[in-house]
C-alpha cells in the first residue's frame, strides 16, 4: 500500500479525480507556470495550493493523482533537440499505455490507454512535437521511472522544490525514436497543425 501523505482537503480533491481523463482536465485547467525554465519544480501539494504548473510539475502531479487511483507513479521523459524536453505521467490499462501531461502545446497532453508499447506511446507525440520555427524536434524516450524511489524525500508534499526528479531524468538512458539518417529528410510542421498546437498557449 502506498503512503498517503496528503491532508483531508487534498484527499478530497484527489477523490474527485477518479479517472485519468479527469486528472488531465484538472491539469488543463491549471494556469501554465510561466516562470523561466528550471526556476521551479513544485511538488503536487504546492501545485494544488498554487494552482499553477509547467510540464515537470504537471507530470509530478499527474503521477501522484494516478497513484491515488492505484497506478504506480510512473514518469516517461521525451527528449528533443532545439526544444524543451517533455515529461509524461504514464499509466497502463488492460496491457495498454496512456498518459497525462501538462503542456503549452495542445497536442502534447492526454493519450488514451490504447498504445501497446512505450515506443508506440512516444511516437504518438512525434507530429505534434515541434518548436516555434516549425521543426519536428522529438528524438528519444526514456524508460519508465517509478517515483517510489523518491518517497524518502517526500516528492508528493515537499515545500522545497523537488529537483531530485528532473535531475535524475537527465541521467538515465534514452532510446532513439527514429534513425539518424531520416532526420535530414524531415519536413516542417504543417501550418494548420502548427496553429492548432498553439491553441490556448500561454506566453513565455
Amino acid at each position: 500500500m502506498h503512503p498517503n501523505p496528503f491532508d483531508a482537503a487534498e484527499r478530497a480533491i484527489f477523490r474527485r479525480l477518479n479517472t485519468p481523463e479527469k486528472v488531465q482536465r484538472f491539469l488543463d485547467d491549471l494556469a501554465y507556470n510561466k516562470e523561466s525554465a528550471g526556476a521551479t519544480s513544485r511538488s503536487p501539494r504546492r501545485v494544488l495550493r498554487d494552482r499553477t504548473a509547467h510540464c515537470m510539475e504537471g507530470a509530478l502531479f499527474g503521477a501522484a493523482a494516478l497513484r491515488m487511483l492505484g497506478h504506480p507513479p510512473l514518469l516517461l521523459d521525451l527528449e528533443a533537440v532545439r526544444d524543451d524536453d517533455h515529461v509524461l505521467a504514464i499509466f497502463r490499462l488492460r496491457g495498454h499505455w496512456g498518459a497525462v501531461a501538462k503542456s503549452n502545446y495542445s497536442g502534447l497532453r492526454y493519450r488514451e490507454p490504447v498504445y501497446r508499447t512505450l515506443r508506440e506511446l512516444a511516437m504518438s507525440y512525434f507530429e505534434h512535437y515541434y518548436n516555434l520555427k516549425g521543426e519536428k524536434t522529438l528524438r528519444n524516450y526514456s524508460r519508465p521511472v517509478n517515483l517510489r524511489r523518491f518517497d524518502s524525500v517526500g516528492w508528493m508534499t515537499s515545500e522545497e522544490d523537488v529537483w531530485n526528479v528532473p535531475e535524475y531524468l537527465t541521467t538515465i538512458s534514452h532510446t532513439p525514436l527514429l534513425h539518424a539518417a531520416l532526420v535530414p529528410e524531415l519536413g516542417r510542421v504543417d501550418d494548420r497543425l502548427f496553429a492548432a498546437g498553439l491553441v490556448g498557449r500561454s506566453g513565455s
